[in-house]
């Protein structure tokens, strides 16, 4: 199997006096990326045969695949992978932060199992809100039923 080697470059302009809010609190440096999709059946190569020049030339980039079943599409960054503050075993406090990048989830999930609320605060919201839409219903009743009284006592 012939193997080649395709450079490709790309521009991101933005406005390198940009920061954000790092993992300690501090502004620091924008993360930039890339997505790239590569066509079907193609995917990066192991870091065994990549040549010694290209992995110089490539630096501390990360390279990691979007999902494990679409290993054409590749997600590039200048980020590597995050570093824990807790190891296996170990006993967490509530909010304790994972790792020290705040846009990493912790407990190992993925896209599709994100956790954004505790159900029963969920379900509290839901009975709140049922509560306010029967509160108002039951007002509109009320007031039908005082504007049916006031007719009726004005034909008196």
């Amino acid at each position: 199997m012939k193997i080649h080697e395709k450079q490709l470059g790309v521009l991101i302009p933005y406005d390198m006096q940009l920061k954000q809010v790092l993992a300690n609190g501090k502004k620091g440096a924008l993360n930039v990326g890339a997505v790239l999709i590569l066509p079907e059946g193609f995917e990066l190569a192991p870091p065994d045969r990549i040549s010694p020049e290209m992995k110089e030339k490539i630096g501390n980039l990360s390279f990691q695949n979007y999902r494990p079943t679409k290993k054409n599409i590749l997600v590039i960054g200048p980020v590597p992978g995050p570093e824990l503050l807790v190891s296996e075993g170990e006993s967490i406090k509530l909010d304790q932060p994972l790792t020290i990048n705040p846009n990493v989830g912790g407990f190992g999930q993925g896209d599709a199992e994100i956790v954004l609320q505790d159900p029963l605060r969920v379900q509290g919201l839901l009975f709140f809100l049922a509560s306010i839409v029967f509160a108002q219903i039951f007002l509109v009743l009320k007031k039908k039923q005082f504007e049916k009284v006031q007719v009726s006592e004005m034909n008196f």
